[in-house]
């Protein structure tokens, strides 16, 4: 595979392009790649093959902030390269120009676009992406010379600004740093190192509650803000021991930063010199099953040690038009961290403290945002009876789903039990067009009291015998009602202080002899946050 990147087109929320860039080549146009691309069915890959253009061409697409990227290329390129080159555009736009995205704001700063759009890619070929070595060699106007522009400052001719712009160039490669991922010069009044590992979770259950399927994908966003040239090393930790560390992360993938070789000799160990600022230091996934001896056959959702349990039951009532949805929070505990590590990671918590530990850290994890989200079929066309436990639910019949949100309030006890009953209402069948009624105000019912006022004895028979009509089913009915039915309900939160992976930051530590820049005696402040977020990942099946 030896194709390049020929061109890069941007369009707006209405799909007119805003910009066209061509790195080599003569390839498709904005205004004819758009018209092929869109012929394609949603929703469309991110890659798309035009074999009737002239010539042959692979489009590849980003949306990002309703604007539309496509880079096109019509030799055979390796998919992942392009399209990662695409979100290094997103991001480099989003750190020069701010974000969100916007149309105006690339049409007023086309001077700075265009520049990283050609230090990025050089005829066809990508350089240049990280975002501190475009710093270096990309002119920026700031609002000191947008004041001062226009004004006529003493001393200074147009042969002292010939004479700057022809010095400018060897002053810029005289200050390129050697590392294109750090600039040159960095200065910091707080020197501070800060780690956030964030994980994904992603669950899928069976009806009987045995894991069909359970991963985590993790990422270490790292934050440096230490002068001169650091040299950090990073040491993770596993529930079953550091030696494991590599037989736990599956398919992990670091910043071009990390020395691939220390890894491979010690696993767990990562070895840095790290970027100014924040950015990606490595993501990895780690498949749940494997602890749980999820393969054995005999393990459920409790296996898990997940901090919500779902559970449904369909077909409910006496014409099987109801179905319950029981949900089950469990309190997640904190693992303490060894004395060492307290003093070295200060942002996590302290757990050697003899006060309480605060919500949200390793020692207390905190449990938020619960939101039990559950698909309805089309044919369902309202909800006549929505009874939560706790908490607020609403049906959205334009999307199809019923939502079931629960405070963090009422999840103050290590184990909470909720529940949510409801009934379903679908078209009306042959022969009962009479029974149903758009204006919803009853009109043209019949509303007689014929019948006695029922005295308490009464109604309390009258429960009775309704309790015993939900076990005599009408079968007709029930199935009937069956294609009512949801097939599926999942759970989103964020537990803030604990990953599902068990994985946690053992250390972080600056090695002074193989740093450069830094002054003597200079100790940064540390810190380490976790964080796990199920964004509908847990799912249970009917």
């Amino acid at each position: 595979m030896n194709g390049v990147i020929e061109a890069l087109h941007i369009y707006d929320d209405n799909r007119n392009p805003i910009l066209s860039h061509t790195y080599t080549g003569r390839p498709l146009s904005a205004s004819h790649v758009l018209p092929l691309y869109l012929e394609h069915p949603f929703p469309r890959p991110s890659l798309v093959y035009l074999p009737n253009a002239n010539p042959p061409t692979l489009v590849f697409s980003l949306t990002h902030s309703n604007l539309l990227f496509l880079a096109t290329s019509s030799a055979e390129i390796e998919p992942l390269l392009a399209l990662e080159f695409l979100h290094r555009i997103v991001d480099a736009f989003e750190d020069f120009v701010g974000a969100p995205l916007l149309a105006v704001k690339l049409e007023s700063n086309y001077d700075v676009i265009a520049q990283l759009l050609t230090e990025m890619c050089d005829a066809g070929t990508i350089s240049t992406t990280e975002p501190n070595a475009l710093r270096e060699v990309v002119e920026m106007e700031g609002w000191v010379d947008k004041l001062l522009g226009s004004i006529s400052l003493p001393g200074k001719s147009p042969s002292n600004a010939a004479l700057s712009s022809a010095n400018a160039p060897s002053l810029a490669a005289a200050n390129t740093p050697a590392l294109p991922w750090r600039r040159a010069n960095v200065r910091h009044t707080s020197n501070e190192l800060y780690a956030d590992v964030v994980e994904t979770l992603s669950v899928t259950l069976a009806p009987s509650g045995r894991p069909l399927a359970a991963f985590a994908n993790g990422t270490i966003a790292f934050t440096s803000k230490v002068s001169g040239v650091p040299d950090v090393v990073v040491t993770l930790g596993s529930p079953s021991g550091r030696h494991n560390i590599g037989g736990v992360m599956e398919l992990p993938v670091f910043h071009p930063c990390v020395r691939l070789n220390k890894w491979n000799e010690r696993p767990g160990e990562l070895s840095f010199v790290p970027p100014d600022g924040r950015f990606i230091l490595a993501g990895y996934e780690v498949d749940l099953l494997p602890f749980t001896s999820g393969k054995s056959g005999a393990v459920s959702s409790n296996h898990l040690k997940l901090p919500v349990n779902l559970e449904m039951k369909t077909g409910l009532g006496p014409v099987g038009s109801e179905f319950e949805v029981r949900l089950q929070t469990n309190k997640v505990f904190g693992t303490p961290t060894s004395s060492s590590a307290a003093g070295q990671l200060g942002r996590a918590g302290v757990p050697g403290r003899l006060a309480s530990p605060h919500p949200g850290t390793p020692n207390s994890p905190l449990l938020d945002d619960l939101t039990v989200t559950i698909p309805l079929p089309e044919d369902v066309r309202s909800l006549s009876d929505i009874r939560p436990s706790r908490g607020d639910a609403s049906f959205n019949r334009a999307e199809g789903r019923l939502e079931w949100h629960i405070p963090a309030k009422d999840m103050s006890g290590p184990t909470c039990h909720f529940g949510l009953r409801c009934t379903v209402v679908g078209s009306p069948a042959d022969g009962e067009e009479g029974e149903f009624d758009p204006t919803g105000f009853g009109f043209g019912a019949d509303h007689s009291y014929a019948e006695p006022y029922q005295s308490a004895p009464a109604a309390k028979a009258g429960r009775e015998k309704q309790g015993a009509a939900d076990d005599e089913q009408d079968p007709r009915r029930v199935a009937q009602n069956k294609i009512l039915m949801p097939s599926s309900a999942s759970a989103s939160f964020s537990v803030k202080g604990w990953l599902a992976s068990g994985l946690r930051i053992e250390s972080i530590v600056l090695d002074a002899r193989k740093s450069r820049g830094l002054s003597e005696g200079v100790k940064p402040y540390k810190g380490v946050k976790y964080l796990t977020v199920s964004k509908g990942g847990v799912e249970v099946r009917c």
